[in-house]
């Protein structure tokens, strides 16, 4: 696993330990670093990944109900929520990291994390926002505009 995908990991499962006890982002780090070890560097981007989510939790989870019109938030399991914000907050503020490699990121945490449904639900909502959030980025939408014309 590379390091990058390792601090995903930690990231979203710091993230669930907050929305599940919310407890101050800097405590629920403390608690989860006492039982789980890794580089420095992995370590801080971890932290980065998941304090950033949080801050922007509210704008993150108004993207979210607003893409996934047939699920109210609270209907949404907490595994596969947890795995939206992570990668909502690297779509919005992450932009040098390709969103193609976000969504296949958040769908292999749904995998390892998630029910049989969840790489499906994970990959459709972040699909949508990646063309609302990176428009004119994917080549997806520059075919349509070729498509148009």
């Amino acid at each position: 696993m590379g390091k990058r995908t390792k601090a995903r990991e930690c990231a979203f499962q710091m993230l669930y330990l907050w929305d599940r006890t919310r407890e101050p982002m800097a405590r629920v780090a403390g608690g989860f670093w006492r039982v789980r070890t890794t580089t420095d560097e992995t370590r801080a981007r971890s932290e980065a990944l998941a304090c950033g989510t949080q801050e922007l939790v509210g704008e993150i989870d108004a993207t979210v109900a607003a893409t996934a019109t047939h699920w109210r938030l609270d209907r949404i399991a907490a595994v596969d929520l947890c795995i939206l914000r992570l990668a909502v907050y690297e779509l919005m503020r992450e932009p040098h990291t390709p969103a193609p490699v976000v969504i296949d990121e958040a769908v292999e945490l749904a995998k390892r994390f998630g029910d049989a449904g969840s790489p499906a639900f994970v990959n459709g909502v972040l699909d949508a926002i990646k063309r609302t959030l990176r428009e004119g980025a994917p080549r997806k939408s520059k075919r349509k505009a070729g498509s148009q014309a």
